[in-house]
């Protein structure tokens, strides 16, 4: 297969070329048990389980939440291009994945008392992202699905209100992160106490942010926490108060500082799981500045620099999405949110 490049992507919107690319990647990691990375806690010798057996859907791409983000892909490769080649195996795939048995596994699980922070609070945004694309299919799997939903809902609900902190990182642990792709399903949904929620927190933790120095990127971050904030809050706020809020978060910006902001992360050994996340720092940045240009006002000077970051960003990692399977079980993913970026799910 030959290497995805940024000239298969226009205006944003991915072409049958590419998709079908992704997809043939998704499709041979989704369902690949080993190897893989399990967040698991063993209460006892009978909990020395392997993957499919303690995760009949998510079992596959290397660990539980890189799986749902590539179901996610799929799911919204489909959804935009529903003749492509694949669509065939997609859906059979999916028939397969989502049934009543299987997501009660995957909730059974999830009961367990040591699973209480299991994937929070990345597999716990991208879930929830995930159920969102299924609910704009007209298929069963969002209804047959919605139990597992249902539950990192309610884990948000119960953490959110005790979390006193953000988490400012450009890991797994991004509060920012988390909750952009869940509002997303909040959204979706049409769930206002959730969408409450999220703001609430976001507002409290990072409303009094000023002049951010972007101290980034450390040598295996995938994404900006610094540009991460602003996405997430730029969800949640009225439009006119988070174009002020952003000039004052960062305001030079449009004179390209901080540097490191508009500068791609260099990538200097793709077979090492940690340092092959830099290539998803370069598109969840091109992401981001792609969502923070769409809503700026017309004629901001703003806009045409960051659409120039992204597609820099871009540029520097899309054809590396495959070649190592340390970074091809999820890189797709993350080069999708970027050419997706600001268009509305279904």
């Amino acid at each position: 297969m030959s290497s995805p490049s940024a000239n298969n992507a226009t205006n944003g919107r991915v072409t049958p070329k590419l998709a079908s690319q992704f997809a043939a990647i998704a499709l041979g990691h989704v369902a690949r048990e080993y190897p893989n990375k399990l967040d698991h806690v063993l209460d006892g010798p009978d909990d020395a389980r392997g993957p499919r057996d303690l995760h009949p859907i998510f079992f596959g791409s290397f660990d539980w939440h890189s799986c749902v983000h590539g179901y996610w892909l799929l799911a919204t490769l489909l959804r935009l291009q529903p003749s492509m080649p694949e669509a065939g195996a997609i859906r059979a795939l999916f028939d397969d994945a989502f049934t009543t048995q299987k997501v009660a596994a995957e909730v059974a699980y999830l009961a367990r008392p040591s699973s209480r922070g299991f994937e929070r609070p990345y597999g716990w945004g991208w879930l929830l992202k995930l159920q969102a694309e299924l609910m704009a299919h007209d298929q069963p799997w969002a209804k047959t699905h919605q139990p597992l939903a249902d539950v990192f809902v309610a884990r948000f609900e119960d953490f959110l209100p005790r979390a006193t902190y953000p988490l400012r990182t450009g890991v797994h642990s991004s509060t920012s992160f988390a909750i952009a792709l869940a509002q997303d399903y909040a959204a979706t949904a049409g769930n206002a106490s959730l969408t409450a929620l999220f703001t609430q927190k976001m507002r409290a933790w990072h409303l009094g942010d000023r002049d951010a120095q972007a101290w980034e990127p450390s040598g295996d971050e995938f994404l900006s926490a610094t540009l991460m904030t602003a996405a997430c809050l730029q969800r949640l706020m009225p439009a006119a108060e988070f174009q002020a809020w952003f000039r004052a978060y960062l305001p030079r910006a449009a004179q390209h500082e901080p540097a490191t902001l508009f500068t791609p992360a260099t990538v200097s050994d793709r077979s090492d799981g940690k340092i092959a996340h830099l290539d998803g720092l370069n598109l969840s940045r091109a992401w981001c500045w792609r969502e923070l240009a769409a809503g700026l006002p017309a004629g901001d000077p703003l806009a045409g620099v960051a659409e120039a970051a992204a597609k820099q960003h871009m540029d520097a990692s899309l054809p590396h999405v495959a070649g190592d399977y340390m970074g091809e079980h999820w890189l797709a993913s993350f080069a999708l949110l970027a050419l997706t970026a600001g268009e509305p799910i279904g």
